[in-house]
C-alpha cells in the first residue's frame, strides 16, 4: 500500500515518541513536528482509518503492525541518513533536518549505497 510523506513523518514521529516516553500522545506528536493539535487529530483519524494505529479511550496511539514496519523503516532510514550526512561533515542538526527531506525521496537502490558505503563495503 503506498503512505504519503506526510503520514511517513507521523509515524515515525510516534515510534520517536514510544521510544522516549513509553507511550504515544497527539501533543507530543504535534510538539515533535511543529504541527497543531488539529493537524495530528486529522492524521491520527485518517491513520486510525488506514489501519496502522489504534488510539485507546484516554487517547494513547498504539501503532499497528503495519504502522510500526513503516515507522521502523523511516527512523532507521533517519537514523542512517543522520550519521552519513554527520560523517560528511554536517553538523548534527542539519543533518537532521536534510535526513528527514531526503529518507522520503532516495530510492532503495541509494539507500543501500549509503548504507554500505557507511559500513565500508564500498
Amino acid at each position: 500500500m503506498e503512505i504519503l510523506r506526510a503520514a511517513e513523518d507521523y509515524l515515525e514521529a510516534m515510534l520517536m515518541m514510544k521510544e522516549k516516553h513509553g507511550y504515544i500522545r497527539s501533543i507530543d506528536v504535534a510538539e515533535q513536528l511543529g504541527v497543531t493539535k488539529p493537524s495530528v487529530t486529522y492524521a491520527t483519524k485518517r491513520l486510525k482509518q488506514s489501519g496502522h494505529i489504534t488510539m485507546d479511550k484516554d487517547g494513547f496511539i498504539t501503532l499497528t503492525e503495519s504502522g510500526m514496519s513503516i515507522a521502523s523503516k523511516m527512523l532507521d532510514r533517519h537514523k542512517t541518513l543522520t550519521g552519513f550526512l554527520m560523517a560528511l561533515g554536517v553538523d548534527k542538526e542539519t543533518a537532521q533536518a536534510d535526513a528527514c527531506k531526503i529518507e522520503h525521496d532516495v530510492s532503495q537502490k541509494t539507500y543501500e549505497a549509503i548504507c554500505a558505503h557507511a559500513m565500508g563495503k564500498h
